[in-house]
């Protein structure tokens, strides 16, 4: 399918209207938009965010579920010209202080409660908000009754009903492929979370290139679990589903029988999973008594692609990313053999290019052999406001330093080894846990495992391993022990292996494995033993 020729979000928005008017665009755990509707409450809200003095530039942050709201405003305020800020919906008081603060948002649009948060009550921790966030001049809730001192969407949009669609079009037409579109957070799970800085072209542009790898088209409806705060949502599967003409579904609050349910009403045809979810769909009774025939795509992790194949979905694609590259920068694609995808993560994707570097002396490093992931292309033009962590992340060439540890095969793919700060020193010998990991996948009863390293009573650290048994497995952890000692180098080996339940295994705010937390845990649990 062809690229859009818009390279603005406005542009895409206008010109997907125009293609697909009547399609479904979007539908949440409420409603259905076409593109043509959305289009109309896209421009209502924007006149509302206009008479509140919203202009180009502008920050506007939002603290919201996964509702067709999320993309309304999404949308209302890049028309603008502003500045989408999406607040991560797990994080507390300080957390959304600093990400207020940090990106000097002016307005926030917010649901007074989600799941089990209370933002309303987050909000009254702020105290004295002058004081706190003194940029902040309004708060929007999405609630037909707002507490003191916001007000409604609804009355939001009453605000906007005078202002001329002149305004709106006038500020619309002076926004540039390389203007901000998006400040978006990283995990964080080791550091305080930084504003990165994403433009209307890359969100564009790269997607629709992973939207291809999906062999997506307008036909195709793709099932949204995870959090549209996340650059895996709101970047990767929004506009590789848009630029194709398809459909989004959203699911408000995970729950595996609930998203089985609605791959079948709905008809998906797609899907985007991390571990935890691909494992519980799997797991779950309802997959062999829901019809799940549509669904053939969507992304997943390498050592999940068996899983989802045994599930009948053989044209899943993995893929490598960071926040920083507009989602991912690898992938696989959908023809490819399961064999291939489990292998590693792929090819880059057009105009990106990768090369692996020896992080001490930034030298070149021959092809088969591990270091440092360098990314050019699709790369985010620097953090907010940041420009010593900007300058450490990229440097003169326009090369992104990603941090994560790999290795370029002779075909030009990439196999993803872990972060380099994972990397476990064990009798001087550096050990990437990817590696490990995979030797302990290849073991029958093996359903997960995420291995770290841990200090022994000698000062070295040794190779842990926390595991979940496949359902209805018995796992004897000596067995497996065994089975890693017969397949791998001795280093790799496992000295301690741990059995834990899947929902008990740390997790970070996007759902990924939280190997700090898990480190903690194992480290205590050797201790106890030792």
């Amino acid at each position: 399918m062809d690229m859009p020729s818009a390279r603005t979000l406005p542009g895409l928005m206008d010109e997907m209207a125009h293609r697909y008017g009547g399609r479904n665009f979007v539908t949440d755990h409420r409603r259905r938009l076409s593109y043509s509707e959305f289009r109309q409450e896209v421009h209502a809200v924007a006149k509302g965010l206009y008479a509140l003095g919203v202009r180009r530039d502008d920050k506007v942050a939002i603290l919201m579920g996964n509702d067709a709201e999320w993309l309304v405003v999404d949308f209302a305020v890049t028309l603008l010209g502003g500045v989408l800020v999406a607040v991560n919906t797990w994080w507390k008081t300080n957390e959304l202080i600093h990400a207020l603060a940090s990106t000097d948002s002016s307005v926030l649009v917010m649901v007074e409660k989600y799941l089990n948060n209370d933002y309303v009550a987050l909000l009254d921790d702020l105290g004295d908000r002058s004081m706190s966030l003194p940029r902040l001049k309004h708060i929007v809730t999405a609630d037909a009754n707002p507490p003191i001192g916001a007000s409604s969407l609804r009355r939001l949009i009453a605000l906007g009903q005078h202002v001329p669609d002149s305004e709106i079009q006038a500020l619309s037409e002076k926004v540039e492929p390389n203007d901000t579109a998006y400040l978006l957070f990283t995990s964080g799970s080791t550091a305080r979370s930084k504003a990165v800085r994403l433009t209307h072209r890359g969100n564009i542009e790269n997607p629709y290139a992973i939207g291809e790898r999906m062999h997506l088209s307008e036909k195709d409806r793709m099932l949204v679990p995870t959090s549209m705060f996340w650059s895996f949502s709101c970047v990767n599967a929004l506009f590789a589903v848009m630029t194709h003409g398809g459909s989004l579904v959203l699911l408000f609050s995970y729950e595996a029988a609930e998203m089985l349910r609605l791959i079948e009403v709905e008809r998906c045809t797609g899907a985007y999973t991390l571990p935890n979810i691909a494992l519980s769909l799997y797991a779950h009774p309802d997959r062999h008594r829901r019809d799940l025939s549509t669904w053939r795509t969507g992304i997943c992790r390498c050592n999940m692609v068996t899983r989802l194949a045994e599930m009948g979905v053989h044209e899943m694609i993995t893929g490598y990313g960071l926040t920083e590259c507009y989602g991912q920068s690898v992938q696989t694609d959908a023809k490819d053999p399961v064999e291939k995808k489990i292998r590693n993560v792929g090819h880059p994707l057009p105009n990106v290019d990768i090369r692996i570097i020896d992080p001490v002396n930034q030298s070149m490093i021959a092809l088969g052999q591990p270091g440092e992931i360098c990314l050019r292309g699709y790369v985010t033009p620097g953090y907010y406001n940041d420009l010593d962590r900007t300058s450490e992340a990229i440097d003169a060439d326009g090369w992104f330093h990603t941090g994560d540890f790999g290795v370029i095969e002779e075909d030009g793919s990439l196999s993803y080894k872990g972060r380099f700060n994972e990397l476990i020193k064990t009798g001087g010998i550096n050990v990437s846990p990817a590696d490990v990991e995979e030797v302990l996948l290849s073991y029958p009863d093996v359903e997960q495992a995420v291995v770290v390293g841990v200090g022994d009573n000698l000062g070295d650290e040794i190779v842990a391993a926390m595991v979940v048994q496949r359902s209805g497995a018995t796992l004897d952890p000596d067995a497996l022990i065994a089975h890693c000692r017969l397949t791998a180098a001795a280093f790799k080996v496992p000295r301690f292996v741990q059995l834990m339940k899947a929902n008990d295994l740390p997790l970070t705010d996007t759902g990924k494995i939280h190997r700090v937390r898990v480190k903690g845990i194992l480290t205590q649990r050797y201790r106890d033993q030792s």
